[in-house]
């Protein structure tokens, strides 16, 4: 029966690479994925599910849910569609949708003999804000038993792990004055930011070893001859404890109070986004990783070491869930660059939409039809949960 799910996968392969060129080509971002959303959510009506638009508070994202009798696993299948700005689709998002979709379609057509229900999300803005995390606390993904994403990459794999991450935008206010003239009778906000970014490199030596500290100046502070009333940096601060960032943003947040009071300024801080580790479920993992290599996926690897944050993490510290990462560029080519960005439509690029949509198509269908295995999955959640949350 899994062939014949393939089979339809690969019957919708010119529709879904259609999509995945469109987006594309209309590259859009921080939340106005208009265009990628009505691309997205007309295949879905098309296909017999029930969609809802503006959900989460972002009026680009949608759920759309397709239940086949009653009683069965909730799938949440999750996709992106955001571009990077100055860069387009630099992180093959546009590569996402029609995968994900194209395995929600499938397993609705060829899957009748087992109640589910499938929950297709749309969660836009992932680049600029990391929609999920506020999505998740404005009621989505609540209604799901275990969540699914597909993601291209050099290698196809999964992650045991990512770097929970707060962010924060620093402004410190001061008195403007001609530096030459009247230095005296300045406060220099800027001083302020400079003495804010040698206390970082001070902590550094005191943090926990998985500690990442990044920083830079967000807005120029004028002409070198005048001590400037504002300056303003953004801060990221990443660990793969959630505990240990806690203890790290509480040291943080001293820095700064620290260097407003040598400077004589006054200072706000806003917390951009606040990404949490993973809670890894390695059940999920395996199966993603089997059915990728059931569908002939390439260059087959073990999970990543060294991985970044993510807003997905968020939704996997509250709902099981994996995400597959597919082959579609060189080994060694990183995201966020023109290299992915050149490789958008080409027939790799294709090649991974339908591999990871058949990744997930099959892991949701083992999900789906094999007795006990969705309680082992949230058995493993919870056990994880103790020592990772």
């Amino acid at each position: 029966m899994k062939e014949q799910l393939f089979r339809a996968i690969d019957n919708k392969k010119e529709t879904l690479w259609e999509m995945a060129d469109f987006i594309f080509d209309h590259p859009e971002y921080d939340g106005k994925e208009y265009q990628a959303s009505k691309c997205l959510t007309d295949y879905l009506r098309d296909n017999g599910f029930s969609v809802e638009m503006g959900v989460g508070g972002y009026e680009t994202a949608f759920r759309a849910v397709y239940e086949n009798g009653t009683g069965g696993p909730s799938i949440g299948i999750l996709c992106e569609y955001d571009a990077l700005v100055g860069l387009g689709h630099g992180c093959g998002h546009h590569m996402q949708g029609p995968g994900c979709l194209g395995a929600a379609a499938a397993l609705k057509e060829t899957l009748a003999d087992k109640p589910y229900r499938l929950v297709v999300y749309g969660t836009p803005a992932e680049e600029t804000r990391g929609a999920k995390a506020s999505m998740i606390k404005n009621g989505c993904f609540h209604d799901i038993d275990a969540a699914f994403m597909m993601h291209g990459s050099p290698t196809t794999c999964t992650d045991v792990k990512c770097l929970a991450d707060q962010s924060f935008r620093v402004k410190f206010y001061g008195k403007r004055a001609h530096a030459a003239l009247a230095p005296e009778k300045g406060r220099s906000a800027f001083d302020a930011l400079l003495v804010a970014f040698n206390g970082i490199e001070f902590l550094r030596e005191h943090v926990p070893d998985d500690t990442r500290m990044h920083y830079t100046v967000s807005e120029l502070p004028g002409p070198s001859n005048v001590v400037p009333a504002e300056a303003v940096g953004t801060f990221s601060l990443r660990s793969f404890s959630k505990k240990n960032l806690e203890g790290v943003v509480a040291r943080f947040y001293d820095i700064i109070k620290g260097a407003a009071l040598i400077a004589g300024v006054s200072y706000e801080v806003e917390l951009i986004h606040d990404f949490y580790n993973k809670i890894p479920v390695l059940t999920l993992n395996r199966l993603l990783m089997d059915n990728a290599e059931l569908a002939g996926a390439p260059r087959l690897s073990e999970p990543r070491e060294k991985t970044g944050s993510t807003d997905f993490g968020n939704v996997m510290y509250e709902v099981p869930g994996s995400c597959i990462r597919v082959a579609f560029v060189p080994e060694g080519t990183s995201s966020h660059t023109q290299e992915f960005v050149d490789a958008g439509k080409s027939q790799d690029a294709h090649n991974c939409i339908i591999y990871g949509a058949k990744a997930i198509a099959g892991a949701a269908f083992d999900l789906i039809r094999e007795p006990g295995l969705m309680a082992e999955v949230k058995a493993e959640f919870e056990e994880n949960r103790k020592r990772f949350a």
